[in-house]
């Protein structure tokens, strides 16, 4: 699976390789895209969930030990060393005095891993991680939620518990880390519920996915969305009305109509501005905004072909232009069977 994104390398250098160890364990999450559904996933709306064909992954090395530490190291898709820590086991306690704030995040998740499962980490062994990112990190594509994945396999534990443990959200990406493909994703009081779908419209040529250059804090976003809550049962069921109608769109004009809907439905509700109205108002088809508004990636949809939509944003400051089919994991087989976490 991890293969199915090397395409994607012509977006950043590959300046740096990191030595191959000999891997004791390996686990692997999928990157995420929310189709449709942002922000009111988290009500009850149903969205749609794309896995990308990059991820990451985390390998795992044991070596026995009378003084067992756990030591971290984080590398991007370049090769580069981003992130390393070091802890001990007891009580997950950092070692050093020089440590970024990664590390405190990563803190408070493998604190709540020990919660869910108290046997995590107990035994006399150094433990060395290495993970790798297959995207930058500023793509939004979801370094946090592939990590939240791995991790919780490695630990035999709910990675949706873990997530709602620790930084909340909806869980779609979640679903998305370990589908094989798109999902129809929902959150209700049974808890995550999703769905496999067969989604690779006759039309994909017509969409691509443009990186906006800039960042967004998804937890902040949250924050805001929560602030104007109460919303109405009736702009739940309209998303999730778009979400459905969404996967059977039968031409690229019917799909750009809906994504024009969502932004408007979602736009009027938040007091948001579109991307579109605001940055990109002479593009000759639809955007959309994908998760938090404003930042990492959107859609955008025409008619006008690759070089056209290339050299339109590339003039914007936007390089980084990636077809539908170059991104999105394609399920292999249509799958039918519904899946549930509580």
């Amino acid at each position: 699976m991890q293969q199915q994104g090397q395409h994607l390398l012509k977006y950043f250098s590959k300046d740096q390789t990191i030595s191959r160890l000999e891997k004791d364990q390996t686990f692997y999450g999928n990157g995420k895209v929310l189709l449709s559904g942002e922000y009111f996933v988290m009500d009850g709306a149903l969205a749609v969930g794309l896995p990308t064909q990059v991820g990451q992954s985390l390998d795992v090395k044991y070596t026995p030990s009378f003084n067992p530490t756990l030591t971290w190291k984080s590398f991007g898709p370049s090769g580069k060393l981003w992130f390393e820590a070091n802890f001990e086991f007891w009580h997950f306690e950092l070692i050093g005095d020089d440590y970024p704030e990664e590390a405190i995040v990563l803190q408070k998740i493998l604190r709540a891993v020990r919660k869910q499962n108290t046997h995590f980490l107990r035994d006399s062994q150094d433990v060395s991680v290495v993970t790798q990112l297959g995207f930058p990190l500023d793509w939004g594509l979801g370094s946090s939620s592939t990590l939240m994945h791995n991790i919780a396999d490695w630990a035999y534990i709910s990675p949706f518990k873990l997530l709602f443990d620790t930084f909340g959200g909806s869980g779609y990406d979640i679903a998305c880390a370990q589908s094989d493909g798109p999902i129809l994703y929902q959150r209700n009081n049974d808890g995550p519920n999703w769905s496999p779908i067969h989604f690779y419209p006759s039309f994909h040529e017509e969409l691509f996915f443009v990186h906006l250059n800039k960042k967004m804090n998804s937890r902040k976003a949250i924050e805001d969305y929560n602030a104007k809550k109460p919303h109405s049962p009736e702009i739940i069921s309209a998303i999730s009305d778009i979400s459905n109608q969404m996967t059977v769109a039968k031409s690229g004009a019917d799909f750009r109509f809906l994504m024009s809907s969502h932004e408007t439905i979602v736009g009027k509700e938040l007091d948001y501005e579109s991307v579109k109205t605001k940055y990109f108002s002479d593009f000759d088809g639809a955007i959309k905004s994908l998760g938090a508004w404003g930042g990492d990636f959107i859609l955008c949809s025409t008619q006008r072909g690759a070089k056209y939509v290339e050299d339109y944003f590339v003039e914007k400051g936007n390089k980084v232009v990636i077809p539908y089919k170059e991104l999105i994991l394609k399920q292999e087989e249509e799958q039918t069977s519904d899946k549930s976490v509580h």
